[in-house]
Protein backbone atom coordinates (compact mmCIF):
# COMPACT_ATOMS: atom_id res chain seq x y z
CA UNK A 1 0.00 0.00 0.00
CA UNK A 2 1.29 3.48 -0.88
CA UNK A 3 1.14 5.72 2.21
CA UNK A 4 -0.01 9.33 2.17
CA UNK A 5 3.55 10.49 2.75
CA UNK A 6 4.75 8.41 -0.21
CA UNK A 7 2.03 9.97 -2.34
CA UNK A 8 3.20 13.40 -1.17
CA UNK A 9 6.75 12.61 -2.17
CA UNK A 10 5.68 11.38 -5.60
CA UNK A 11 3.46 14.39 -6.21
CA UNK A 12 6.14 16.81 -5.07
CA UNK A 13 8.73 15.13 -7.28
CA UNK A 14 6.59 15.94 -10.31
CA UNK A 15 6.20 19.56 -9.23
CA UNK A 16 9.91 19.96 -8.62
CA UNK A 17 10.90 18.25 -11.85
CA UNK A 18 8.70 20.66 -13.78
CA UNK A 19 10.24 23.64 -12.01
CA UNK A 20 13.76 22.33 -12.52
CA UNK A 21 13.15 21.94 -16.24
CA UNK A 22 12.15 25.59 -16.41
CA UNK A 23 15.12 26.79 -14.37
CA UNK A 24 17.93 24.60 -15.66
CA UNK A 25 21.33 26.27 -15.81
CA UNK A 26 22.33 27.56 -19.21
CA UNK A 27 25.49 25.64 -20.14
CA UNK A 28 25.89 27.18 -23.59
CA UNK A 29 29.37 28.60 -24.20
CA UNK A 30 29.87 32.27 -23.47
CA UNK A 31 31.78 34.56 -25.80
CA UNK A 32 34.98 33.37 -24.15
CA UNK A 33 34.23 29.82 -25.28
CA UNK A 34 33.65 28.58 -21.70
CA UNK A 35 30.30 27.59 -20.21
CA UNK A 36 28.45 30.51 -18.67
CA UNK A 37 28.85 30.43 -14.87
CA UNK A 38 25.85 29.38 -12.84
CA UNK A 39 24.30 32.30 -10.95
CA UNK A 40 25.08 32.32 -7.25
CA UNK A 41 22.21 31.12 -5.10
CA UNK A 42 20.55 33.98 -3.29
CA UNK A 43 18.62 34.02 -0.07
CA UNK A 44 15.03 35.05 0.41
CA UNK A 45 12.70 36.75 2.86
CA UNK A 46 9.52 35.10 4.11
CA UNK A 47 6.69 37.08 5.70
CA UNK A 48 3.82 35.42 7.56
CA UNK A 49 0.72 36.85 9.23
CA UNK A 50 -2.18 35.73 11.39
CA UNK A 51 -5.87 34.95 11.15
CA UNK A 52 -8.07 36.61 8.55
CA UNK A 53 -11.44 36.34 10.31
CA UNK A 54 -14.10 38.56 8.71
CA UNK A 55 -16.98 39.18 11.09
CA UNK A 56 -20.11 40.87 9.73
CA UNK A 57 -18.79 44.29 10.71
CA UNK A 58 -15.72 43.60 8.56
CA UNK A 59 -17.87 42.42 5.66
CA UNK A 60 -20.03 45.54 5.96
CA UNK A 61 -16.92 47.70 5.87
CA UNK A 62 -15.73 45.97 2.68
CA UNK A 63 -19.10 46.69 1.08
CA UNK A 64 -18.78 50.35 2.07
CA UNK A 65 -15.26 50.48 0.63
CA UNK A 66 -16.62 49.06 -2.62
CA UNK A 67 -19.13 51.89 -2.87
CA UNK A 68 -22.08 49.72 -1.94
CA UNK A 69 -21.64 47.37 -4.88
CA UNK A 70 -19.66 44.21 -4.19
CA UNK A 71 -16.92 43.97 -1.58
CA UNK A 72 -13.44 45.45 -1.54
CA UNK A 73 -11.06 44.24 1.17
CA UNK A 74 -7.96 45.79 -0.40
CA UNK A 75 -8.09 49.07 1.56
CA UNK A 76 -8.13 47.09 4.82
CA UNK A 77 -4.74 45.58 4.06
CA UNK A 78 -3.12 48.55 2.35
CA UNK A 79 -1.25 49.53 5.54
CA UNK A 80 0.90 46.40 5.46
CA UNK A 81 1.19 46.00 1.71
CA UNK A 82 4.73 47.35 1.62
CA UNK A 83 5.89 44.71 4.13
CA UNK A 84 4.03 41.86 2.46
CA UNK A 85 4.74 42.71 -1.16
CA UNK A 86 8.46 43.28 -0.54
CA UNK A 87 8.92 39.69 0.66
CA UNK A 88 10.03 36.94 -1.70
CA UNK A 89 7.35 34.72 -0.16
CA UNK A 90 4.34 35.90 1.87
CA UNK A 91 1.95 33.54 3.66
CA UNK A 92 -1.37 34.36 5.33
CA UNK A 93 -3.89 32.34 7.32
CA UNK A 94 -7.37 32.29 5.75
CA UNK A 95 -9.42 31.10 8.70
CA UNK A 96 -12.88 31.21 7.17
CA UNK A 97 -14.48 29.70 4.09
CA UNK A 98 -16.25 31.65 1.36
CA UNK A 99 -19.93 31.87 0.56
CA UNK A 100 -21.56 32.95 -2.69
CA UNK A 101 -24.29 35.17 -4.13
CA UNK A 102 -24.47 37.40 -1.07
CA UNK A 103 -24.92 34.53 1.40
CA UNK A 104 -22.29 35.74 3.85
CA UNK A 105 -22.21 35.27 7.61
CA UNK A 106 -19.99 36.04 10.58
CA UNK A 107 -19.66 34.43 13.98
CA UNK A 108 -20.27 31.63 14.89
CA UNK A 109 -20.47 29.98 11.45
CA UNK A 110 -18.50 31.99 8.92
CA UNK A 111 -19.03 32.42 5.20
CA UNK A 112 -16.97 35.27 3.80
CA UNK A 113 -17.17 37.05 0.44
CA UNK A 114 -14.74 35.50 -2.09
CA UNK A 115 -13.42 39.00 -2.81
CA UNK A 116 -11.16 38.46 0.21
CA UNK A 117 -8.96 36.31 -2.04
CA UNK A 118 -8.44 39.14 -4.53
CA UNK A 119 -7.43 41.46 -1.70
CA UNK A 120 -4.89 38.97 -0.38
CA UNK A 121 -3.35 38.69 -3.84
CA UNK A 122 -3.32 42.48 -4.32
CA UNK A 123 -1.54 42.87 -0.97
CA UNK A 124 1.20 40.52 -2.13
CA UNK A 125 0.36 37.21 -0.49
CA UNK A 126 1.57 34.18 -2.40
CA UNK A 127 -0.17 31.52 -0.32
CA UNK A 128 -2.36 30.89 2.70
CA UNK A 129 -2.95 28.13 5.20
CA UNK A 130 -6.61 27.11 5.12
CA UNK A 131 -6.81 24.50 7.92
CA UNK A 132 -8.73 25.91 10.89
CA UNK A 133 -11.55 25.12 13.25
CA UNK A 134 -13.85 26.94 10.79
CA UNK A 135 -12.79 25.08 7.62
CA UNK A 136 -15.94 22.93 7.70
CA UNK A 137 -18.38 25.74 8.57
CA UNK A 138 -20.09 25.12 5.22
CA UNK A 139 -18.94 21.56 4.59
CA UNK A 140 -17.24 20.42 1.41
CA UNK A 141 -18.97 23.16 -0.61
CA UNK A 142 -17.32 25.83 1.52
CA UNK A 143 -13.89 24.30 0.94
CA UNK A 144 -14.51 24.10 -2.80
CA UNK A 145 -15.64 27.72 -3.09
CA UNK A 146 -12.72 28.95 -1.00
CA UNK A 147 -10.00 27.09 -2.85
CA UNK A 148 -11.59 27.94 -6.22
CA UNK A 149 -11.52 31.65 -5.32
CA UNK A 150 -7.92 31.49 -4.11
CA UNK A 151 -6.95 29.71 -7.33
CA UNK A 152 -8.62 32.40 -9.43
CA UNK A 153 -6.73 35.07 -7.49
CA UNK A 154 -3.41 33.26 -7.90
CA UNK A 155 -3.00 32.58 -4.17
CA UNK A 156 -1.82 29.07 -3.37
CA UNK A 157 -3.14 27.19 -0.34
CA UNK A 158 -2.37 24.37 2.08
CA UNK A 159 -4.39 22.50 4.69
CA UNK A 160 -7.69 21.72 2.93
CA UNK A 161 -8.51 19.89 -0.28
CA UNK A 162 -11.28 19.40 -2.84
CA UNK A 163 -10.08 16.00 -3.99
CA UNK A 164 -8.03 13.15 -2.60
CA UNK A 165 -5.35 13.78 -5.19
CA UNK A 166 -5.11 17.44 -4.15
CA UNK A 167 -4.76 16.36 -0.51
CA UNK A 168 -1.71 14.31 -1.51
CA UNK A 169 0.02 17.18 -3.31
CA UNK A 170 2.45 19.35 -1.36
CA UNK A 171 2.06 23.08 -1.86
CA UNK A 172 5.41 24.27 -3.19
CA UNK A 173 6.64 27.84 -3.62
CA UNK A 174 9.73 29.29 -5.27
CA UNK A 175 11.47 31.91 -3.15
CA UNK A 176 14.75 33.15 -4.52
CA UNK A 177 16.76 30.02 -5.27
CA UNK A 178 14.85 27.95 -2.71
CA UNK A 179 11.95 25.54 -3.02
CA UNK A 180 9.70 26.08 -0.02
CA UNK A 181 7.10 23.49 0.99
CA UNK A 182 4.08 24.75 2.94
CA UNK A 183 2.11 22.33 5.12
CA UNK A 184 -0.88 23.27 7.32
CA UNK A 185 -2.92 21.55 10.05
CA UNK A 186 -5.67 22.35 12.58
CA UNK A 187 -6.42 20.99 16.04
CA UNK A 188 -10.15 20.48 15.28
CA UNK A 189 -13.11 21.60 13.15
CA UNK A 190 -15.40 22.69 16.02
CA UNK A 191 -16.77 19.19 16.27
CA UNK A 192 -18.08 19.19 12.69
CA UNK A 193 -17.33 15.77 11.20
CA UNK A 194 -15.30 15.45 8.04
CA UNK A 195 -17.50 15.15 4.94
CA UNK A 196 -18.68 11.61 4.27
CA UNK A 197 -16.15 9.79 2.12
CA UNK A 198 -13.69 12.70 2.36
CA UNK A 199 -11.40 12.02 5.34
CA UNK A 200 -8.72 13.99 3.52
CA UNK A 201 -10.74 17.26 3.28
CA UNK A 202 -8.94 18.98 6.19
CA UNK A 203 -5.50 18.22 7.58
CA UNK A 204 -5.73 17.60 11.35
CA UNK A 205 -2.83 17.91 13.77
CA UNK A 206 -1.09 14.61 14.37
CA UNK A 207 2.58 14.70 15.30
CA UNK A 208 3.56 11.54 13.42
CA UNK A 209 1.71 12.62 10.32
CA UNK A 210 3.21 16.11 10.28
CA UNK A 211 6.72 14.73 10.61
CA UNK A 212 6.08 12.12 7.92
CA UNK A 213 4.69 14.79 5.56
CA UNK A 214 7.65 17.07 6.24
CA UNK A 215 10.10 14.25 5.56
CA UNK A 216 8.30 13.42 2.33
CA UNK A 217 8.55 17.04 1.21
CA UNK A 218 12.21 17.18 2.18
CA UNK A 219 13.13 13.93 0.46
CA UNK A 220 11.39 15.08 -2.72
CA UNK A 221 13.56 18.19 -2.87
CA UNK A 222 12.12 20.92 -0.66
CA UNK A 223 14.93 23.17 0.58
CA UNK A 224 12.80 24.71 3.32
CA UNK A 225 9.73 23.21 5.03
CA UNK A 226 7.24 25.58 6.68
CA UNK A 227 4.47 24.18 8.90
CA UNK A 228 1.38 26.22 9.81
CA UNK A 229 -0.51 24.99 12.87
CA UNK A 230 -3.91 26.19 14.10
CA UNK A 231 -3.53 25.43 17.79
CA UNK A 232 -3.41 26.75 21.33
CA UNK A 233 -5.79 28.17 23.92
CA UNK A 234 -7.88 31.16 22.91
CA UNK A 235 -7.22 34.44 24.76
CA UNK A 236 -4.09 33.07 26.43
CA UNK A 237 -0.95 35.15 25.86
CA UNK A 238 1.35 32.27 26.77
CA UNK A 239 1.55 29.09 24.69
CA UNK A 240 -0.12 26.15 26.38
CA UNK A 241 1.60 22.88 27.24
CA UNK A 242 0.43 21.17 24.06
CA UNK A 243 1.86 23.91 21.88
CA UNK A 244 5.20 23.77 23.66
CA UNK A 245 5.38 19.98 23.49
CA UNK A 246 4.48 19.82 19.79
CA UNK A 247 6.92 22.62 18.97
CA UNK A 248 9.71 20.70 20.68
CA UNK A 249 8.95 17.45 18.90
CA UNK A 250 8.52 18.99 15.45
CA UNK A 251 11.74 20.98 15.68
CA UNK A 252 13.65 17.95 16.99
CA UNK A 253 12.52 15.68 14.14
CA UNK A 254 15.08 14.90 11.46
CA UNK A 255 14.90 14.16 7.76
CA UNK A 256 18.24 12.50 7.16
CA UNK A 257 20.98 15.02 7.90
CA UNK A 258 18.55 17.93 7.99
CA UNK A 259 15.80 19.04 10.35
CA UNK A 260 12.39 17.94 9.10
CA UNK A 261 10.91 21.42 9.72
CA UNK A 262 12.48 24.86 9.22
CA UNK A 263 9.77 27.19 10.53
CA UNK A 264 6.55 26.83 12.55
CA UNK A 265 3.75 29.40 12.16
CA UNK A 266 0.99 29.39 14.76
CA UNK A 267 -2.55 30.78 14.60
CA UNK A 268 -5.90 30.51 16.45
CA UNK A 269 -5.49 32.05 19.92
CA UNK A 270 -6.87 35.49 18.80
CA UNK A 271 -4.01 37.20 20.65
CA UNK A 272 -0.31 37.61 19.89
CA UNK A 273 1.87 34.96 21.49
CA UNK A 274 5.61 34.52 21.87
CA UNK A 275 8.25 33.78 19.27
CA UNK A 276 10.89 31.26 20.35
CA UNK A 277 13.86 29.49 18.85
CA UNK A 278 13.39 25.81 19.69
CA UNK A 279 16.08 23.26 18.81
CA UNK A 280 17.58 25.84 16.47
CA UNK A 281 14.30 26.46 14.60
CA UNK A 282 12.03 29.50 14.91
CA UNK A 283 8.51 28.94 16.24
CA UNK A 284 5.75 31.55 16.33
CA UNK A 285 3.25 30.24 18.84
CA UNK A 286 0.57 32.69 17.73
CA UNK A 287 0.46 35.65 15.38
CA UNK A 288 -2.97 36.89 16.48
CA UNK A 289 -5.89 38.12 14.35
CA UNK A 290 -4.82 40.24 11.40
CA UNK A 291 -8.43 41.02 10.44
CA UNK A 292 -11.38 40.56 12.80
CA UNK A 293 -14.35 42.50 14.11
CA UNK A 294 -14.57 43.78 17.65
CA UNK A 295 -13.72 40.76 19.78
CA UNK A 296 -15.34 39.50 22.98
CA UNK A 297 -13.36 37.13 25.18
CA UNK A 298 -14.56 34.12 27.17
CA UNK A 299 -15.53 36.38 30.08
CA UNK A 300 -17.96 38.25 27.82
CA UNK A 301 -15.82 41.40 27.84
CA UNK A 302 -14.65 43.35 24.81
CA UNK A 303 -10.98 42.53 24.47
CA UNK A 304 -8.74 44.75 22.29
CA UNK A 305 -6.07 42.05 22.22
CA UNK A 306 -8.27 40.27 19.68
CA UNK A 307 -7.36 42.93 17.13
CA UNK A 308 -3.62 42.88 17.80
CA UNK A 309 -1.15 40.72 15.90
CA UNK A 310 2.29 40.42 14.38
CA UNK A 311 3.86 39.82 11.02
CA UNK A 312 6.84 37.50 11.18
CA UNK A 313 9.68 38.21 8.75
CA UNK A 314 12.56 35.78 8.30
CA UNK A 315 15.58 36.13 6.05
CA UNK A 316 16.96 32.80 4.86
CA UNK A 317 20.47 32.31 3.47
CA UNK A 318 21.51 29.38 1.28
CA UNK A 319 23.59 26.59 2.82
CA UNK A 320 27.26 27.30 3.39
CA UNK A 321 28.02 23.82 2.08
CA UNK A 322 26.01 21.31 0.03
CA UNK A 323 23.75 19.16 2.16
CA UNK A 324 23.35 21.68 4.97
CA UNK A 325 20.15 23.54 5.86
CA UNK A 326 19.07 26.98 4.77
CA UNK A 327 19.75 29.25 7.74
CA UNK A 328 17.66 32.09 9.14
CA UNK A 329 20.11 34.98 9.28
CA UNK A 330 17.63 37.60 10.46
CA UNK A 331 14.39 37.16 12.42
CA UNK A 332 11.95 40.05 12.85
CA UNK A 333 8.42 40.74 14.04
CA UNK A 334 6.27 43.66 12.94
CA UNK A 335 3.52 44.63 15.43
CA UNK A 336 0.18 45.45 13.87
CA UNK A 337 -3.37 46.36 14.84
CA UNK A 338 -6.74 46.10 13.14
CA UNK A 339 -8.48 49.42 13.71
CA UNK A 340 -12.10 48.30 14.00
CA UNK A 341 -13.44 51.86 13.64
CA UNK A 342 -11.54 52.63 10.44
CA UNK A 343 -11.56 49.03 9.18
CA UNK A 344 -7.83 49.11 8.50
CA UNK A 345 -4.77 47.02 9.36
CA UNK A 346 -2.17 49.33 10.93
CA UNK A 347 1.58 48.81 11.02
CA UNK A 348 2.14 50.15 14.53
CA UNK A 349 5.75 51.25 14.07
CA UNK A 350 4.88 53.17 10.92
CA UNK A 351 1.90 54.69 12.74
CA UNK A 352 4.18 55.82 15.57
CA UNK A 353 6.38 57.60 13.05
CA UNK A 354 3.30 59.53 11.94
CA UNK A 355 2.54 60.55 15.52
CA UNK A 356 -0.27 58.12 16.31
CA UNK A 357 -0.73 57.34 20.00
CA UNK A 358 -0.20 53.60 19.76
CA UNK A 359 3.02 53.15 21.73
CA UNK A 360 1.35 51.35 24.63
CA UNK A 361 -0.23 48.80 22.28
CA UNK A 362 3.03 48.36 20.36
CA UNK A 363 4.97 47.83 23.58
CA UNK A 364 2.47 45.30 24.96
CA UNK A 365 2.77 43.22 21.79
CA UNK A 366 6.57 43.49 21.94
CA UNK A 367 6.68 42.28 25.53
CA UNK A 368 4.52 39.23 24.73
CA UNK A 369 6.52 38.35 21.62
CA UNK A 370 9.81 38.49 23.53
CA UNK A 371 8.49 36.78 26.69
CA UNK A 372 10.30 33.48 26.03
CA UNK A 373 13.77 34.90 25.41
CA UNK A 374 13.65 35.41 21.65
CA UNK A 375 15.67 38.63 21.85
CA UNK A 376 18.67 36.64 23.12
CA UNK A 377 18.41 34.51 19.97
CA UNK A 378 18.41 37.56 17.72
CA UNK A 379 14.74 38.42 17.19
CA UNK A 380 14.28 42.14 16.55
CA UNK A 381 11.31 44.40 15.95
CA UNK A 382 10.96 45.57 12.37
CA UNK A 383 8.91 48.14 10.48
Amino acid sequence: MITRSRWLALALTVVLATGAACQARDDRPSRTGHPAPAPAARGFTLVASGDVLPHMSVIDRARFDAGGTGYDFRPMLAGVRSVVADADLALCHMETVYGENGDYTGYPTFKSPPEVARALAATGYDGCSTASNHTLDDGADGIRRTLDALDRAGVRHAGAARTEQESRTVTMHRAGAARVAHLAYTYDTNGIPLPEGQPWAVDLIDEDRIVADARAARSAGADVVVVSVHWGTEWQDAPDDRQVALARSLTAARAGRLPAVDLVLGTHAHVPQAYEKVNGTWVIYGMGDQIAGEMVNHDGAKDPRGNQSTLGRFTFAPPARPGERWQVTRAEFVPQLFDVDAGRVVNLNRALERGAEVKAVRDRIRDVVLSRGAAQDGLVMGK
